[in-house]
């Protein structure tokens, strides 16, 4: 399919790693982000049979950070979560710091010329949630559309009290199993309706009967064809 390497930048002061799968012919991009305490290896390996055959990947590495769900342990992660319930206290200032990180990896494509309607930006739980955040609130950057598995939108209380925050309306794909244990299926169903009331119309949401905080191979089939459809050949 195309040649795997590391690439090497910077963020936060600390040295980051994303694995990059670039083809023979390049014509457009997907950055996807992982989950917490992940790193990008895992979800490059699914992706790449997913993606279209002229489409680069880049999957980041979250830099270790502590992580307040988890007791203050140090992890790979985007940015902190105090919680997982509607309500609970955001970590705006990580949130805000991740999209930086994102939008500095797509203006990397966009120089090495990819615009923007030939990108897409995607992710798995908090790396979903920061997809979608920024996806919806950059003012930098305007990805084509978002991949979002088994996530939610953060500070969601936020954009809803500021609507002219959400600044772009990518295609969305969600995904996410209604047996979730760690990212309840309601907040996946909660995310789609705020997103449809945010104006963002091209906007699908697909539940995955008994499939707990993870993917399915029907679920790459439907984000396969997705991407197919949102970037197709050049």
């Amino acid at each position: 399919m195309g040649n795997c390497f590391m690439l090497r930048g910077q963020q936060r002061g600390d040295d980051m790693a994303a694995v990059v799968i670039k083809p023979t012919v390049h014509t457009a991009t997907l950055i996807f982000l992982h989950g917490l305490g992940d790193t990008g290896h895992g979800w490059a390996s699914i992706l790449q049979e997913v993606v279209p055959a002229y489409c680069k990947l880049v999957c980041p590495h979250a830099p270790a950070i502590p992580v307040t769900l988890n007791g203050g342990m140090r992890m790979p992660a985007w940015f902190d979560i105090r919680g997982l319930s509607p309500n609970a206290e955001q970590d705006e200032v990580g949130i805000e710091r991740g999209r930086d990180m994102v939008e500095k990896l797509i203006a990397e494509e966009t120089a090495a010329g990819i615009p923007s309607s030939r990108l897409a930006i995607g992710g798995f739980s908090m790396g979903g949630a920061l997809a979608l955040y920024t996806g919806l609130t950059s003012t930098k950057v305007s990805p084509a559309g978002v991949v979002a598995l088994s996530s939610w939108l953060p500070m969601h209380q936020k954009l809803l009290s500021s609507p002219g925050q959400v600044v772009n309306k990518p295609q969305v794909f969600q995904g996410h199993g209604d047996s979730d244990q760690m990212v309840p299926f309601v907040m996946g169903d909660m995310t789609h309706k705020l997103i449809k009331q945010m104006g963002v119309g091209e906007a699908q949401f697909k539940s995955y009967p008994g499939l707990m905080h993870s993917s399915s191979d029907q679920e790459m089939s439907d984000v396969k064809e997705f991407l197919a459809k949102l970037l197709p050949p050049a």
